[in-house]
């Protein structure tokens, strides 16, 4: 068992954030990560992904997002500007570490994973709500000639058998899915529309508004003011609004907007107003499970998430959620607000852990804060 100071699993932009502050700090720590290489939970998405926000707002902290500022970054360059981040700044990843369970152990936790054991002072659960796939019980009852796949397998429109196809979702992923295998196939977009931007956001008015947005989405819709509060009731327990998408692409498209898919009939997805589809496809645009079941720790509220305050588990002392929805402010969730939420976690650990490395009588951490005192 390696015993250290701080385990942060997840080296997306949450976790490499966080590890990127606490170096700052001269805290120690080991950022776990599942992949073979950092980055590429953005690599294995669909191959025609691009990310909702510019690049002038995707950037992590220390090091500029290298891309024309009002241009959206790709799936492939936001996987590599995360690998060159944990480059330029020597973080600690270990990648190929894919955490099986995490328990208490006092004075500390336990994390095990697929290759080692760590015994750890504090956890930075990092690795955001996107990670175990939801999709209903009935999926079983379907067809087995009908090829099912989860949004996060799906890459392009290769993976689709002939025959028409039924998005279930119809979110931001299920319209960006749908729209592009309507090119070659008929489909079927099932879902509650969620809404829209009323905007384009690649248009000229976007440039004026995106700074203004998300200037709010940071410092106004935050847990310390009411109109945040109600925004983040809002957002736990309603799908956000399209951003780039919209009815109208989707209708010049050819897709076919339909009700929510509720059921299987002879072996085809049914619909709540009774419609069967005719389809020799499902994409499952269901999203995911809000709590890992590889965490064994009694953490999580009614509303599915974590109880803490600023990424500060309520319970648990030593334990850091990073990266999910609306944990301080709607910005929580996105590239542009991992810095500052990272930023509050590390010195809240610098601050409250003074044992910094379990059995170990020395440490960086301890050095950089003598180097401190004497300077």
């Amino acid at each position: 068992m390696e015993h250290i100071d701080t385990a942060i699993i997840g080296a997306g932009q949450a976790g490499l954030s966080v590890g990127y502050h606490l170096s700052r700090l001269g805290r120690p720590a080991v950022i776990l990560e599942a992949n073979d290489r950092v980055g590429d939970s953005w690599r294995r998405r669909w191959d025609s992904l691009r990310l909702f926000t510019p690049a002038r707002f995707s950037s992590l902290p220390g090091m500029p997002f290298p891309a024309d500022p009002w241009s959206f970054p790709t799936r492939e360059q936001m996987g590599n500007y995360l690998e060159a981040y944990a480059d330029r700044f020597s973080l600690p990843v270990r990648c190929g570490a894919r955490v099986q369970s995490l328990s208490r152990q006092e004075p500390g936790f336990v994390v095990r994973t697929d290759a080692q054991t760590y015994a750890v002072n504090n956890i930075v659960v990092a690795s955001g709500p996107h990670q175990e796939r939801r999709v209903p019980s009935f999926a079983a009852e379907l067809d087995p000639s009908i090829r099912q796949m989860h949004s996060i397998e799906y890459r392009n429109a290769a993976q689709v058998q002939p025959g028409g196809v039924v998005v279930v979702g119809a979110g931001n992923s299920g319209t960006d899915i749908a729209l592009e295998l309507a090119r070659e196939h008929e489909v079927w977009l099932s879902g509650r529309h969620p809404g829209q931007l009323p905007f384009a956001i690649d248009g000229r008015t976007a440039r004026l508004l995106l700074p203004v947005i998300f200037f709010a989405f940071r410092h106004v819709l935050t847990v310390r003011t009411p109109l945040g509060r109600s925004a983040r009731r809002h957002a736990l327990a309603h799908s956000s609004p399209l951003i780039r998408n919209r009815i109208a692409n989707l209708d010049a498209a050819g897709v076919h907007r339909v009700s929510r898919t509720v059921g299987v009939r002879d072996g085809q997805p049914t619909l709540e107003d009774g419609q069967v589809l005719p389809v020799r496809n499902v994409i499952w645009c269901t999203g995911f499970d809000n709590q890992p079941a590889w965490i064994g720790l009694r953490v999580f509220g009614a509303e599915g998430e974590p109880e803490q305050f600023r990424g500060v588990a309520a319970n648990e002392p030593g334990l850091y959620f990073l990266g999910r929805e609306f944990m301080y402010a709607l910005s929580s969730v996105m590239i542009q607000g991992a810095g500052r939420d990272a930023e509050y976690v590390a010195r809240h650990i610098d601050t409250n852990s003074p044992t910094v490395s379990v059995g170990s009588p020395t440490s960086a951490a301890e050095d950089a804060r003598a180097g401190r005192a004497n300077s």
